[in-house]
């Protein structure tokens, strides 16, 4: 069955088995450590520059800048995911 506590148990020898290296465990170390608000607003700053950049006529800048805000938003993503199911629970017992 689907989701059942079979799936369950066998969760942590499974992320044992699928362990990150140190480069990632230490970037997750470190972007565990940021609040999620940062990339939200990093991505809200890209846009107002983006449109800051098009009114003032640079439009390559503008697009250059506006396309930071997918990335901002990703790598926030990326921060939730490392908060709530990061290899750190594994490796700190």
């Amino acid at each position: 069955m689907p989701g059942g506590a079979t799936e369950r148990t066998g969760g942590t020898s499974e992320a044992v088995k699928h362990s990150e290296g140190p480069v990632a465990r230490g970037i997750e170390e470190y972007t565990a450590q940021l609040p999620s608000d940062t990339f939200l607003w990093a991505a809200g700053a890209s846009i107002a520059g983006s449109l800051t950049l098009m009114a003032t006529g640079n439009r390559h800048g503008a697009l250059f800048v506006g396309q930071w805000a997918p990335t901002f938003l990703l790598l926030g993503i990326y921060n939730k995911i490392v908060k709530v199911a990061g290899s750190d629970r594994i490796h700190k017992s």
